[in-house]
């Protein structure tokens, strides 16, 4: 069964490490190349390297287990001190390392995967060098992944697009029409999750793919590019980017640590309202699927990062039952399971 996973960061790579223990399942991720944060933009300004961290985590989702996870911390081993080296993670300045020997961004890939064990494949939604540009209802505009990430005062996005032409990369298309399943999300939805979809050919190929679409949304809001939306006007937005409305949307309901939940009220976020209706073309599978442990502040790492995650096994669980009930569309309306 090929599944396909279009989007990038922690989400992405949590949906990953759920599905991997299921050895049957033909896994492919496909990441963005937009981010310019932290380690990224200096990759960008000083190597003229794409950004590497999606696909480096995406590398480790995939890695095979090693005896005491020795190799995966060195990997994603940040440092926090250093001239120069500071908010680097050892596994970007390795990849930096082997794009220049083995010549490509695609090369390096291939190169990390035999080291690390990877299976499945990880690809980047495109080899060209672009920005993300936001236009908000204020009338202003913004370039950069970074600074639409993380504004200093909530607006909402009127325009969303990339800096130059660019075409997605052929591996992604050729991916996503062979696939049986097509995952998207969670992750932010501009900066992570439509920084792919607006990559020219992306979004016709998934209208003319034969694989059912599955959406996962954020847990929490996020200023700037979801605050104020419910779990509906989410996936509306979603689909009139893609074209084509989803198969089915994996929501949860569990509780989030109470802790986490506080500090993110604190700070204007909200758990999006399940307004979506049973029924109908889509089918709502909702179940707990949140992480019970607040994520800790990883030394060195100078981005906002999110106090709570998907959790991995979860994800893996409720994901599995859609592919093993659903090998056609009928079979997806009679799921009964998370309600």
């Amino acid at each position: 069964m090929n599944i396909t996973l279009i989007g990038g960061g922690t989400g992405t790579s949590n949906v990953l490490e759920g599905l991997k223990r299921y050895g049957e399942l033909d896994l492919s991720v496909i990441v963005g190349m937009m981010d310019d944060g932290g380690s990224n933009a200096v990759i960008r300004d000083e190597f003229g390297i794409l950004p590497l961290s999606d696909l480096r985590k995406s590398i480790i989702a995939l890695s095979e287990e090693n005896e005491n996870n020795w190799i995966r911390d060195l990997f994603t081993y940040r440092f926090s001190d250093g001239n120069g080296l500071k908010g680097h993670t050892l596994g970007n300045l390795l990849m930096i390392a082997m794009v220049d020997i083995a010549g490509s961004e695609i090369e390096a890939i291939g190169a990390f995967k035999y080291l690390f064990s990877v299976r499945g494949s990880i690809l980047p939604v495109t080899l060209d060098d672009t920005k993300l540009v936001a236009e908000y209802d204020d009338g202003s505009k913004v370039e950069g992944e970074h600074l639409i990430d993380e504004p200093e005062v909530d607006k909402s996005i009127t325009k969303f697009y990339l800096s130059s032409k660019v075409k997605a990369y052929k591996g992604a298309i050729e991916k996503i029409m062979e696939s049986d399943f097509i995952i998207i999300g969670p992750g932010d939805m501009y900066t992570t999750t439509l920084a792919n979809i607006i990559v020219p050919g992306i979004a016709q190929a998934l209208q003319e793919t034969k694989a059912s679409l599955i959406f996962i949304p954020n847990l929490m809001s996020k200023i700037g590019q979801t605050r104020g939306f419910t779990q509906k006007s989410m996936l509306e937005m979603m689909e009139g980017y893609v074209g084509r409305k989803f198969d089915f949307v994996l929501i949860n309901n569990g509780r989030l640590p109470e802790d986490a939940f506080r500090r993110y009220k604190e700070d204007g976020e909200e758990v999006f309202k399940d307004d979506l209706s049973d029924g109908g073309d889509r089918v709502i599978v909702r179940g707990d699927l949140v992480a019970n442990s607040i994520i800790q502040e990883v030394k060195g790492d100078t981005l906002t990062r999110s106090l709570v995650r998907h959790e991995p096994k979860k994800l893996g669980d409720a994901l599995y039952k859609i592919f093993r009930s659903k090998w056609g569309r009928f079979f997806g309306k009679i799921l009964t399971f998370y309600r």
